[in-house]
């Protein structure tokens, strides 16, 4: 990694953990977007490695999975938000939990609503980050639904191109 951009970190509310993304690659990182390349954290039977590209201005962490033999799992989507550490140079990117999976086939799911109503009855998510968090699902859902997911996957199909 590029010792001159800021550390990353990961912050989950279920499970509760910030956990800093060291292993990643930044390959791009300006007021709009940070590219990365990472391998799983904890690998699972299906997810091995895959690129992940956070928009810093709308909230969303878009993110293409890859099978061990580089097969496209699925494209995954995150609603976050974003908080700079006083403590030291690094972006937390916290995870509101709304997540969108759009699989090889075009097919749609929307997951981990029912993560939202537990966080906010267990005070881990405030009122306003649960709007937001929502807001821009609402706004992620209609570009996908519009045919226009490819205005969010840009960034990661250049690379790829680029870096085959």
């Amino acid at each position: 990694m590029d010792n001159n951009y800021p550390l990353l970190y990961r912050k989950r509310l279920i499970p509760l953990e910030c956990v800093p993304l060291k292993d990643d690659e930044i390959l791009k990182w300006d007021e709009n977007i940070i590219l990365t390349k990472w391998n799983a954290l904890k690998p699972k039977k299906d997810l091995h490695h895959g690129y992940s590209c956070y928009f810093l201005k709308e909230g969303y962490k878009v993110s293409k999975f890859y099978t061990a033999d580089n097969s496209l799992l699925y494209w995954y989507c995150d609603i976050v938000d974003f908080e700079k550490s006083t403590e030291e140079d690094a972006l937390i990117v916290t995870d509101l939990l709304a997540d969108v999976i759009i699989y090889p086939d075009g097919f749609v799911k929307v997951v981990d609503i029912d993560e939202m109503v537990t966080c906010l009855d267990e005070d881990l998510i405030s009122l306003e980050q649960l709007k937001h968090s929502l807001t821009q699902l609402d706004k992620l859902l209609k570009i996908i639904y519009a045919d226009k997911f490819d205005t969010l996957t840009i960034h990661i199909e250049e690379e790829e191109r680029k870096n085959p």
